[in-house]
């Protein structure tokens, strides 16, 4: 079969090859799926590029990927949810990494139905985008009435989070560009700041939540924003001791800067660490069958046309998600 394989660390173009590969083989709780579609996501250039080399250690080469929609094809001796031929999505966990191939093997326990009123290119946007987002959010027990502020709300996370924050009865700012400005309200936010002409500090005040997903200064102004006793959830920040602990990282503390910012407000902060979940998965499909969720998709390339669609992707210009359709 034909696989996207990650050959050296480096840039993208130098970094990323098509190659054949053999068919992945299932075990007894697996299932094998025909791949329909892989959603691209920056956690995968940030790999190629070698950032995570020591958090995501790989064995050279090996294909990429973790988002995928498709149709199984053959199922391990012990699984019970699934028949052949069902329509699923997953966000695939790091040991069967390498969604953007012809076919994919898949822990049936991290697997849901796709919905049935999308493709299967808008299917494969949903699993990481979503349930980071539906994570982050309840993770600082996000709740009706709650003043929230989500930062870039037209990329593939911020776009989820704001119709899941709307869903959940929450008031929504949201920072974007000018040319994103009418289509980011139309996903529901209540008050949306474009950053090239307002400072988002200004505008949103006194907040129960700020949803972190561009970190660096971001997350320590979070706290300038919040109301005493707020909450700031990152998916960039630094960790917290919990997620630090399941990060696997050792006598870790939080940097003297972030600490002092947690005490003056009495503050919550949480940095999710987002995990495979079939439960939230499924609730997330029955969100987009209900109408209160609608995948985003900017742009779907080709198989052949791979690498060009990480290229693009890393430009950091999309609005919603990268696809590949297999």
């Amino acid at each position: 079969m034909k696989a996207l394989q990650i050959i050296k660390y480096g840039e993208i173009k130098d970094g990323l090859a098509i190659k054949e590969v053999k068919k992945p083989t299932i075990k007894s709780k697996d299932i094998l799926v025909k791949v329909k579609a892989a959603a691209l996501n920056p956690i995968d250039y940030k790999i190629v590029q070698g950032h995570l080399k020591d958090m995501v250690p790989l064995d050279l080469p090996c294909t990429i990927g973790f988002d995928v929609s498709g149709v199984v094809i053959e199922k391990g001796d012990e699984v019970e949810d699934f028949e052949v031929g069902d329509e699923i999505f997953s966000r695939v966990p790091q040991e069967q990494m390498g969604t953007v191939a012809e076919f994919v093997t898949i822990k049936s326990e991290l697997v849901a139905k796709k919905p049935t009123n999308i493709s299967f290119e808008k299917a494969s946007g949903l699993p990481l985008t979503g349930l980071t987002a539906m994570q982050a959010l309840e993770n600082v027990g996000i709740k009706k009435d709650d003043r929230i502020l989500i930062h870039a709300g037209s990329g593939g996370v911020g776009s989820l989070a704001i119709q899941y924050a709307k869903k959940k009865g929450a008031i929504v700012y949201t920072t974007t560009s000018t040319k994103n400005v009418d289509w980011v309200k139309a996903l529901g936010a209540d008050r949306v700041i474009d950053y090239t002409k307002e400072d988002y500090k200004e505008v949103a005040k006194n907040l129960d939540i700020v949803f972190d997903t561009i970190g660096d200064e971001h997350t320590f102004d979070a706290f300038k924003i919040i109301k005493d006793g707020g909450k700031v959830s990152t998916i960039v920040g630094p960790p917290d001791e919990e997620t630090a602990r399941q990060m696997g990282i050792k006598d870790y503390e939080l940097p003297e800067k972030l600490a002092k910012l947690i005490e003056k407000k009495s503050a919550v902060y949480k940095l999710t660490w987002m995990q495979p979940n079939a439960e939230q998965l499924k609730e997330i499909k029955a969100m987009v069958e209900n109408g209160d969720i609608k995948p985003i998709v900017d742009l779907i390339y080709s198989f052949e046309d791979a690498v060009d669609a990480y290229e693009y992707l890393a430009k950091g210009k999309a609005r919603g998600k990268v696809i590949v359709s297999i």
